[in-house]
Formats: structure tokens, sequence, C-alpha cells
């Protein structure tokens, strides 16, 4: 099978790619061959006569909300097999339910009206029954890929609207009788408040109980494995519940909005474990504050084995929470207590931090995500040889059980990525198309996150009801509490002393780890004016921060953790979702690359690869990224000086942007009036005591400073 590029068909309302596909039907023998009596199969290539087939494949690129929905009809004829899925996963980027809805049963749906160009001149039964199945097969994709699409609580509009279609046009059907029942699941479920994702790791105490201080001797009465498949379970159960649409950027990047302070319940659910795990990591060890050195050194060291543990059990996302936990300031600052850390757990230490290294773009922990994606086991390999045998007893029990794992991501990196690409690629083309070539990269993602939450399945783990009834009951200290508390159990209050040696390669700064917007930047050696680690009830108000992966966050509130920390810089950014790129070299799926490169940042975004509908990657075509100028473009982070003024926002900019432009945009991600352009200055932070101002109408591109971070502050002129 061969392909070659057919170029582009124009129809009104829609732009497709078309490629031609050649494909070799039949070989035969040649006429001096059949002379001799010889078999086609049989004879080398210069006695045979091949012939080929060429089909077209059309995959379209852009078009009108109208033509999009059309084309869910027509895919299958267009050999375009993944657009169905790609279009559902991707349409509340640009539509709603009850739009696309009413096109496909009103306009398409209705043969007396419909203007469908196969059906618009044949009205035989033969056409209509052909539409008819057409029709059933997209809504059969649409309720066993997104039935989350029809919950409009308390009236269920557009789910009445398709029983009452299925009615008329397939009465008895299995699918009217899926909608009756999931009809019923839904009225069934209304007394849930969206709060109602979270149950499995709020805390939901039992009337008059309350928050307990850590009792270090309660905790380690918990075995290591145990809190691991705690943690692996209440994780597994919120992110099976993610809805992938919600990770979509164009939908995350509003949910700091007033009026969208329930919108993504499901992935702010998953937000809120996050840090609930990393705040109980730091409770535990500073919440007692007689204990010995030697004692609160023992809790650090239970936690990097039950960081072990879930390393084993593929839960990255608790994996990178506990190393999130240890690394921030209040943490990292102990140098006395993690002196008395054994070496050969702070060598394990160091080799599961340097899973989130952000080194080549966070490569590792891509590489390492894709790779145990669908595997049975996790790959454990150690330097270390004590640890080595440790990792693989322990994984040898697990074998033995005999039930597969599942893997939990961390949610972050597929946020960012998402993220990176909305501000990346326009949502519209010439002539006011939809640009879907931009949903089917973000598609890439999407199928991502679908795999894993398949792979989830594969876990049989059994709620311990006393681990979860304790780990729900903590008491969580906010940032002020726990570096006050930091400081009083450490001797020393230098924070620029490092712990052992060994400790200097494993404690990284992890400030860059988040290169998007909203990334929190606390002062100093200065306990920390934010909220709580994190942010309050369980979502993290653009602040928290954690770990050092891929979560580039920019704009997410409610992402995650702790602030990190490092030597030079106490007190880092905040686990944010609109910064960073994940992605894989190795897609899950019908991804089969990297969103972004090993440099930096979005490689070659994938392409439309036209023989399959599936997406590829191309490294022709470049995507604008954070902290590089790339082909005329790049991506800053701009922060509003006096109001919130360690939230970042990712903007993206063009060599053709000036200072006016630039401004409204910024101000139109802060959520203010983009009117007021006059009377703001753009400044760009070149170091604690330099800044350059730009003049009015200067070139933001060529004017900047490339050499340093892209991150400029939005200021109210004098």
């Amino acid at each position: 099978t061969t392909f070659q590029d057919g170029g582009e068909e124009v129809e009104e309302g829609a732009v497709y790619n078309v490629t031609l596909k050649k494909v070799q039907i039949q070989q035969a023998a040649n006429k001096g061959a059949r002379w001799l009596g010889g078999e086609g199969d049989q004879l080398p290539p210069e006695h045979t006569v091949r012939q080929y087939e060429t089909s077209k494949i059309r995959a379209i690129k852009a078009g009108t909300l109208e033509k999009l929905v059309e084309n869910l009809l027509t895919a299958f004829g267009d050999a375009d097999f993944s657009y169905i899925s790609i279009f559902l996963s991707t349409y509340r980027a640009f539509a709603s339910t009850k739009a696309v809805l009413e096109l496909l049963l009103d306009r398409f749906g209705n043969l007396e009206t419909s203007s469908h160009g196969e059906v618009a001149n044949l009205n035989s039964f033969e056409s209509e029954v052909v539409l008819r199945a057409e029709i059933a097969s997209v809504l059969r994709a649409w309720l066993d890929q997104c039935s989350e699409d029809f919950r409009e609580p308390p009236d269920h509009t557009c789910l009445l609207k398709l029983l009452d279609y299925l009615k008329n046009n397939m009465p008895n059907s299995d699918m009217e009788s899926k909608v009756q029942n999931l009809l019923k699941q839904f009225q069934n479920q209304e007394a849930e408040t969206v709060d109602g994702f979270c149950s499995t790791s709020s805390s939901d105490l039992v009337d008059g109980e309350e928050l307990e201080t850590s009792n270090p001797e309660e905790f380690s009465s918990f075995q290591d494995h145990v809190v691991a498949e705690q943690l692996t379970y209440m994780d597994v159960m919120l992110f099976k519940k993610v809805v992938p649409y919600h990770c979509l950027g164009s939908i995350w990047s509003q949910r700091d909005k007033k009026e969208n302070k329930n919108l993504a319940p499901t992935v702010r659910a998953t937000i809120t474990q996050f840090n609930t795990v990393t705040k109980c990591v730091v409770s535990t060890i500073l919440g007692t504050k007689e204990l010995k050195i030697q004692q609160r050194a023992k809790i650090i060291e239970k936690w990097i084995h039950i960081a072990h543990e879930c390393r084993i059990l593929k839960n990255f996302s608790s994996l990178r929470a506990i190393i999130s936990a240890l690394q921030s300031n209040s943490i990292y600052r102990l140098k006395t207590t993690w002196m008395c850390v054994s070496k050969d757990i702070l060598l394990m230490y160091e080799e599961l931090s340097e899973i989130f290294s952000d080194h080549d773009n966070y490569l590792t922990s891509r590489e390492l995500l894709m790779k145990e994606a669908t595997s049975k086991f996790a790959n454990l390999d150690s330097s270390e040889k004590e640890n080595q045998k440790k990792s693989q007893k322990r994984l040898q029990l697990q074998k033995n059980k005999g039930v597969m794992q599942g893997t939990v991501p961390y949610l972050g990196t597929f946020l960012t990525d998402l993220i990176m690409l909305d501000t990346a690629l326009q949502d519209y083309v010439e002539g006011g198309l939809i640009n879907f070539e931009k949903r089917r990269r973000e598609f890439e993602v999407i199928a991502q996150i679908k795999l894993l939450q398949s792979s989830c399945n594969s876990y049989c783990l059994i709620p311990d009801q006393k681990f979860i009834q304790w780990f729900r009951s903590q008491r969580h200290l906010t940032e002020e509490e726990s570096y006050k508390l930091s400081r009083e159990v450490e001797a020393a209050a230098d924070t620029n002393i490092l712990s052992p040696k060994s400790q200097k390669s494993m404690v990284k700064r992890i400030s860059t780890l988040f290169l998007g917007t909203d990334v929190i930047t606390p002062p100093k050696e200065q306990p920390p004016k934010s909220s709580p680690l994190g942010g309050s009830s369980g979502e993290s108000t653009d602040s928290a921060s954690v770990s050092s992966c891929e979560f580039n966050h920019s704009e997410t509130e409610d992402v995650c953790v702790t602030p990190i920390s490092s030597p030079e810089d106490p007190l880092k950014k905040g686990y944010d979702s609109d910064k960073g790129s994940i992605g894989s070299d190795k897609g899950s799926g019908s991804s089969k690359c990297s969103i972004f490169d090993k440099a930096s940042g979005p490689d070659s975004g994938p392409v439309s690869d036209k023989s399959s509908g599936s997406m590829t990657c191309s490294t022709s075509k470049v995507l604008p990224v954070y902290n590089r100028q790339n082909g005329g473009a790049c991506i800053i982070r701009v922060s509003m000086d006096g109001i919130n003024d360690s939230v970042y926002k990712s903007i993206l900019i063009t060599n053709q942007d000036r200072i006016p432009d630039v401004t409204q945009r910024a101000l139109l991600k802060h959520n203010l009036e983009p009117d007021a352009v006059e009377d703001y200055e753009l400044v760009q932070v070149i170091s604690e005591d330099k800044e350059l101002v730009f003049p009015r109408d200067a070139n933001v591109f060529y004017g900047m400073n490339s050499h340093v971070n892209f991150d400029f502050i939005l200021r109210k002129k004098a």
C-alpha cells in the first residue's frame, strides 16, 4: 500500500485534505508464466502481473458547524474512520450538545426537509434506511463514548429530545431502552452535587467528628503497601470519572471565572485529591513538634517507601504528590532531619525524583508513562543493587497474585498539553471556518487519557475503611503554619545550607516545572501569604504547586499542591495546568507522537495522517512554546501587578504583535476590561532588580530579551 498527497478540496463551508491510497488487489502469473504452468504466488516478480486499485481518502480540515455535523454521516464513506470519535471528544470546544443534536436530528434526521447530499434527490425507501442507519451509528457512538454530554439537570432537555426521536423513528429499539435507562440514572443522581465527584477523597466526616492532628503512631501502624494501595484506589476511582472534554484547554482555562466555579468538576476532583495527598505528607512530618529528629526522619523514610510502592502500582499521581511534598520548602529545609535518613532511602528518593525531572522537557516521565500505559506490571530499574532487589521482590509478589495493573497518570501532564495546544492553534481559519485540524491534535491527548482510563479497569483494589477514615480526618497545615513549624523544629534556620551531598542532585528547582500561567511564586524566605498548600477545600487556587515534572500548569486554579523548594529559591511555584506539556513519543490509541519535542516545547505537532484518519508526527511544522522563539511566534507569561501578581497567564504572541495587542489579550485572560489598554504598561522581568519597560507601540517579539524567562508584568501606569 502506498499513499500520495492529493492536495485539498474546497466545498461551500468546508475544506478537505485529500490522500490517494494505492492498494494491490491481485497478483497473477503473466502470459509466459501461465504457458509454463506457474502460479502467481510461486513466481519471482518479473514473471507476474500486479493489479492495483486507487481510492480517495478525504479528511475534513475546516468547516462550518453544519458541515462538521454532516460529515459525521459521511466520514465512513470518505474513509476518515476516526472522525466520529474525534468530533464527539472535542466538539464542546466550539458548540453545545443542543446545537449538534438539533442539526443531526432536525436537519439530517428529518427526511422530508433533509438537504443531505446523498438523500436530497433520492426519496426511496433504501435511502431512508441508509440515512437512519448512519444517524443510529452516530447516536450509538455518542451514547457509548460521551453519555455525560446529556447530563443537564433537572430537565435533561437533550436526552428527552433524543428519546422522542427514537420513539418516532426507531421504536422499541435497544437504543431507546438505553436512553430511558440513562435518563433514569441521571434523575436518580440529581441529589448529588458537583462536589459528589470528590466524595472519594474529600473530607466528608461524620457529624460531630473533628479534624485530627496527625498521630505518628497511628500513621506508622499502616503498612507501606497498604497506604499505597489505598491512595491508588482513591486515585483510580476519581481518574475513571474524569470526563475527557473537561480537560480541553478552551474549557479548563475558563474555570477561574466566577460563573464557571462548577466547571470541570471531574478534573477539580483529581486535583483536590492530589493536593490532599501532598498536604497529608507535610502534616504527618510536621504536625507533631515533640518528635525527635530520628522519629521525623523515619516518617520521611516511610513516605519514600510509600512512594516506591506507588511506583510499583504504576500510580504516578500519588507518586508525584508525595515527591512534591518532600520537595516543598517546609520539608526540604529540614536539613538536620534529612541527614538522619539512611543512604539507601536517599538513593531511592533520588531515583523516584528523577522520574519527574524537567530535563529534555520531562522526557523521562513522558516515555515512562507511555511505556507502562498498557503493560501488565511496572518496569523497575534501579542503579542501586539493594533497591533493585527490594523492587523485584515486591514486583514478584504482585505478579504472583495474577492480577494485572492499570496506570494512573499525573493528569497535569495532559492539562498542560491541551492548554498549550489551545494557546498555540487558532479556533477558526480563513472564512470563519472551524479549525478541525486543531481538534485532531487535541484528540491525540484525549485518546491517551481514554486509554489510561480503560487500563484502570485492571486494578483490583479493596478499600480499607480504617485508613480512608484516618486519611480524611487529617488536619492539613496551611503554608504559613508548615513554614513556621519547619523553622521551629529545625535548629538551623539557614535554608541555603544543603543536606548531604547526595541530596544536591535529588531536590531540584521545580519552579520551572510550571511554565505556563497561574504559577505562584511566594516571596523568598518568607512564609507565603497565599492560601494553604494548593488552596482550600481541596482546590488549590492558582497557587498550589508541586513536583518537578511535566506539569507546567498555566492557568490552573485548583491544581495542585505544595510549593516546591530549592536551596536558592525556598518557595516555589504552583501546580497549574495551563503550562507545560505532555504527550509522549509513543502515542496511545491513534496518538503516534509527542505534542512537544525533547528540546522544550511543542514539537512538530502531529498532523493528520490522511491515509488512516489518525495522527502522525510532522517535522515541518513547529508550534509556539514558552521561553523559545520559534518561527516568528512564542508563548509568554503575563501577571497582573498588584492583583494576584504571582498568577501568570499564557499569551501567544507573534512577530507582528505590538504592545496594545498583547496588553488587550492579557487583560482578557485575566478577566479584566480590555478597553483599558492605555492605562497599562508591559514590563519584562529580567532579574530580581532589573526589568524592561516597553514603549507604547513597541514590537514585543523583537523588543523582548530572549535570553531570560519570558515572564512579564502588566502594571497600571503611574
